[in-house]
């Protein structure tokens, strides 16, 4: 009864149009104060624990690497290079484009800015080169999900937080899922661009390709800084974040120069504004995860859906559907703030390897935000490209077509997502 009061106040909440952080806050204090004797003070005391964990930390510092890098000409030089090496293949810049993404995710951290880094700068040269606007559109706004897949990402930090799951074995089991999505949306791009006959560029010389990779080569030694460090023991995942920062000011500031001192202000305030967004939302899922464990919701949830003899793979199917289901509604941190502290518990009962859930995890978050109708990747695109999102939808089915089988295989081969941290022995 408790649960089912919970969740409805908060669905007539949300269908008010109230902000998701506004409407969790508010389910959470109403409950609280009109059905129990929780002391007011537990629910402040709450409020300042709830984000005191160190992990939180590296949120604000990824953003800012991210606006640094994306305002700061790095985008701009991983397409280069990109092109530079899949570009003389059918769909040869769309190729690009995906190459550029996952490049770029492993910087970023963020999804939305991986969309506007490269796809502000590829998709008028795509549509120069003769490129559908619906190919170039499709390609950029799936591929930009890779930004929270592929290490370092923000999704992940915040799983983290939800379910205290090292942060490092997370990233470290991104990587091959990461790399194998973004094969899989390759071939998506490929095959259409050979089906259609669209552009090829001509092919780069060596040279060409040497200078490309050494223009680009600030950029990209940003990844081995991250992971470099976190591997080898040498910075924690919230550290690494705080240097991730300090190394895209130096280098947008003063390598490449395409960002002024003037322009950082500016950076750092958008920065600030997203990073207040965020923790504002961590906040309130905080206090409705505290609620749902005064009221012992996940654990019955648990127990009840063992004792109807559900097993691992029918709360596979269960969860990718109530995830997916939630991507029409919600963006991606409140989805993992407000239902991994539900399912994890479930999950764990079951035998399912925490860090593999939030794997299946992040991968629903990608699919959520590549359709509508709130995929934020398809608000980001439609601002570049100047299209509606009913077209966008259109322009987007075959490439999101890929992520839904990549999901299923991804949740059902676990060695996917465990292969890497279990070889670095991480787990």
């Amino acid at each position: 009864m408790s649960a089912a009061i919970i969740f409805v106040l908060l669905l007539v909440l949300m269908l008010t149009g109230m902000p998701i952080s506004i409407s969790l806050g508010l389910t959470v204090l109403t409950f609280l104060f009109t059905m129990t004797e929780v002391p007011i003070e537990s629910v402040a005391l709450k409020l300042f624990t709830g984000i005191e964990k160190f992990e939180i930390m590296a949120i604000p510092f990824f953003i800012l690497a991210g606006n640094f890098l994306t305002h700061g000409g790095v985008a701009r030089r991983m397409i280069n290079f990109a092109t530079a090496m899949v570009g003389h293949w059918y769909g040869g810049l769309g190729l690009g484009g995906v190459v550029a993404c996952a490049l770029f995710a492993a910087v970023s951290g963020s999804s939305p800015a991986t969309v506007v880094a490269i796809g502000a700068i590829l998709l008028p040269a795509m549509v120069r080169q003769g490129f559908p606007n619906k190919f170039g559109a499709g390609v950029i706004t799936t591929s930009g999900a890779l930004g929270i897949l592929i290490p370092p990402s923000i999704v992940m930090v915040m799983y983290s937080v939800s379910t205290n799951t090292s942060v490092g074995s997370l990233f470290m089991a991104g990587v091959v899922p990461g790399l194998l999505l973004a094969m899989f949306l390759g071939f998506t791009t490929w095959y259409r661009a050979r089906k259609y006959d669209y552009p090829r560029q001509p092919k780069a010389s060596w040279g060409q390709r040497l200078r490309a990779f050494k223009e680009s080569a600030w950029g990209l030694f940003l990844i081995v800084v991250v992971m470099g460090g976190i591997y080898s023991g040498i910075f924690t995942p919230t550290e690494a974040a705080a240097m991730s920062a300090v190394y895209a000011f130096f280098v947008a500031v003063f390598v490449y120069k395409d960002l002024g001192m003037k322009d950082v202000p500016k950076v750092l305030l958008n920065s600030a504004n997203m990073s207040a967004m965020l923790l504002y939302i961590i906040t309130n899922a905080v206090l409705f995860s505290f609620l749902l464990t005064h009221e012992n919701i996940p654990q019955e949830m648990a127990d009840f859906m063992i004792g109807t003899g559900v097993g691992m793979i029918g709360f596979l199917i269960m969860a990718n559907i109530l995830m997916l289901i939630a991507g029409n509604f919600m963006e991606p941190s409140s989805i993992v703030l407000i239902l991994a502290p539900i399912l994890f518990p479930i999950a764990i009962k079951l035998g399912i390897d925490p860090v593999h859930f939030g794997i299946i995890m992040v991968v629903n978050m990608e699919v959520g935000m590549c359709h509508p109708p709130v995929g934020l990747n398809l608000y980001v695109a439609s601002g570049i490209t100047k299209m509606g999102i009913t077209e966008l939808t259109v322009a987007v089915w075959p490439w999101l077509l890929s992520m839904l089988v990549f999901l299923i295989l991804v949740t059902y081969v676990p060695a996917i997502s465990l292969a890497l941290p279990r070889a670095l022995g991480m787990m």
